[in-house]
């Protein structure tokens, strides 16, 4: 059994690793962070934009997932832009636990997903939420954008 002093000291590591440190993913160039915050849609294209842009659980990259494919991860203040055929989609956010987000795409649109973490029991978890393209610009132009793995 934990004694009270152990669990709070667990408590508390927790708690600074996910409110310290910066976890480093890789970077897309200057010049496809600069492309991607012009927010044109590719011709036939949708876009779908899925950004953090908190610094809380800094120290904990979060994986994050385009139908079922490994995109890679993100870290605080960074996004990733999926330029894809219009359609249903699905976005994963992979962490202490899993979130997922349905949209269904129409060519010539943006789609916005703030990737939210939370604290959780022994790592960072997440909320993936769909916001408007208001927040959303504002959200993307406050991170640098990261290296998808496709």
């Amino acid at each position: 059994m934990i004694s009270g002093s152990k669990l709070f000291i667990s408590a508390c590591l927790v708690a600074t690793a996910l409110t310290s440190g910066c976890a480093s993913v890789p970077m897309a160039s200057l010049d496809d962070d600069a492309q991607a915050k012009t927010f044109a849609v590719k011709e036939g294209k949708s876009s779908i934009y899925v950004y953090r842009n908190e610094s809380f659980g800094g120290a904990i990259p979060i994986t994050v997932a385009l139908n079922g494919k490994l995109a890679g991860q993100t870290g605080p203040q960074t996004f990733f832009l999926f330029e894809v055929d219009p359609g249903a989609h699905e976005v994963s956010s992979i962490a202490e636990n899993n979130s997922l987000l349905k949209l269904n795409t129409e060519p010539g649109k943006s789609y916005f997903v703030w990737q939210e973490v939370k604290m959780g029991m022994w790592m960072a978890r997440s909320l993936l939420q769909q916001v408007d393209d208001a927040a959303g610009r504002k959200g993307v132009a406050e991170c640098k954008r990261a290296q998808a793995n496709f």
